[in-house]
């Protein structure tokens, strides 16, 4: 009676034990998973933040300043400007332009063609009007024509590499489509980003639980197994 006794009480113990060694694997494998849960979320809410940032400064800042975004399609402003590069100028009173600016005037005045040059000499007639000598950086020779003030349009605001070319497919018609696209993508996105946060914190309180009582079981079985063998062997003895 006394043996069977200690059997059942020893079958309890590695039970409770291998419940508590399986609870802590499904701790270790559900940290391990959350790791990369988080990762994955810190990644998605860093492209959110860049899809963002780009639209505010090719999109939003020009329209609401008033600057004019072009993109450099060839390679006369290298280094400081290489083909692709995205710059948005700011409109410029023609008698604030000093030499060093870098200023896009009109090929011909009233026409769209533009080009985007370093100011490397002003003149002044008598009259008090002022023109202007452009060059390229990377040209060896100044622009041909002197530049009058009513051909100025703007002088450079800030420029970002690369992203000429997202400005030319969101220009045009495509811009009336691409931008309330966008947006509403990344309003649902942000709100999926929130709503896998506050998933993914429930699960971690979860997995916490799970660890404290993993841990409580284990420190429990150990001491119990120890006092079960002491009395299974003096049921032997006896």
């Amino acid at each position: 009676m006394c043996s069977w006794s200690v059997g059942v009480d020893v079958a309890k113990t590695v039970t409770k034990h291998s419940s508590a060694v399986s609870v802590r694997r499904r701790s270790r494998a559900a940290k391990d998973k959350g790791l990369l849960h988080y990762v994955g979320l810190a990644l998605s809410a860093a492209l959110l933040l860049l899809v963002i940032g780009l639209a505010l400064l090719v999109i939003v800042i020009p329209k609401v300043a008033g600057g004019i975004p072009l993109t450099v399609l060839t390679s006369s402003m290298i280094p400081h400007y290489p083909p692709g590069t995205l710059i948005v100028d700011r409109p410029v009173d023609p008698k604030d332009l000093r030499i060093g600016d870098v200023a896009t005037y009109q090929i011909a005045s009233g026409k769209p063609g533009v080009i985007t040059h370093r100011v490397i000499a002003i003149h002044s007639s008598s009259d008090g009007t002022r023109t202007f000598q452009f060059k390229g950086d990377n040209n060896s020779q100044p622009d041909v024509d002197e530049v009058i003030e009513k051909q100025i349009q703007g002088r450079v605001w800030y420029s970002l590499p690369w992203i000429g070319y997202v400005n030319n497919a969101v220009n045009g018609d495509s811009r009336t489509w691409i931008v309330p696209v966008l947006a509403g993508l990344l309003f649902v996105y942000a709100g999926y980003t929130i709503a896998n946060a506050l998933v993914g914190s429930g699960k971690k309180r979860k997995r916490a639980a799970l660890a404290a009582l993993a841990a409580r079981d284990a420190s429990a079985a150990r001491p119990g197994a120890e006092f079960r063998r002491d009395r299974s062997r003096r049921a032997r003895h006896s």
